[in-house]
């Protein structure tokens, strides 16, 4: 009985720490979206992406937060992330899919600030 009993605590055990690493996935998700974007995109967009930078302002980038970008789709978002867009280059070819994903994603958090 014993051993039945170990059993069933080690199962739990398991169980909760596969349920703990699912929910831990989507942070570390988005935490890759803002490491990319402190590397990639802040120069010209700025840490908090109202694009008041010296090239920001230069190139008349628009706010990441403001609603004219917040209602464009994720397909739209990951089109220019990947294929550039007027003076913005392209990163298709650097980034993998998912991490365009979590580009898109982190740019959406812009919207709820």
């Amino acid at each position: 009985m014993g051993s039945t009993r170990n059993c069933t605590k080690a199962a739990a055990a398991l169980l909760c720490l596969g349920a703990l690493s699912l929910l831990a996935m989507p942070a570390r998700s988005q935490g890759g979206g803002e490491a990319l974007y402190k590397t990639k995109c802040a120069v010209c967009h700025g840490a908090d992406g109202k694009g008041e930078t010296t090239v920001g302002k230069a190139n008349k980038i628009r706010d990441l937060g403001s609603a004219d970008v917040q209602k464009q789709s994720d397909a739209d978002l990951t089109g220019i992330i990947t294929s550039g867009k007027n003076k913005m280059p392209a990163y298709g070819k650097s980034l993998k899919t998912d991490q365009v994903k979590d580009l898109v994603a982190y740019v959406r958090s812009f919207g709820k600030k």
